[in-house]
């Protein structure tokens, strides 16, 4: 049973863009605030963005701001993130969060995971 469905990942040139998306269904879909984490091999995953649903508030990852922007349609369930400038540091796989609360910077704070997308960035 897929609970959070990704989509948009893939190759592409350093210097070049990417669009995320992520569906959620009615059960995984979270009131509070959705976002992405990123796992490169070796390494723990870590938090990228996520958009907190009341007032519209964006959060993102130092490591990103200013290159990466999360959106999202609460009627459709639906979160997106243009990422643009990418750096082969950027690799890694995506994976779509649906928060049950806490901070949007931990992954103690998610209530479901997506399945993961690989962004693969060559330089």
């Amino acid at each position: 049973q897929v609970l959070l469905v990704e989509s948009g990942g893939g190759l592409v040139q350093a210097g070049g863009s990417l669009r995320l998306s992520c569906v959620a269904s009615a059960r995984t879909f979270s009131n509070y605030a959705m976002g992405w984490f990123r796992q490169a091999p070796g390494k723990e995953r870590e938090f990228v963005a996520a958009i907190i649903w009341s007032g519209g508030t964006t959060v993102y990852a130092d490591s990103v701001k200013g290159r990466f922007t999360i959106s999202g349609d609460n009627a459709k369930k639906t979160v997106y993130v243009q990422m643009n400038s990418l750096k082969p540091g950027d690799t890694a796989v995506y994976y779509c969060a649906s928060y049950r609360g806490g901070s949007v910077g931990s992954t103690y704070s998610v209530g479901y995971w997506g399945q993961g997308t690989q962004v693969t960035v060559s330089s």
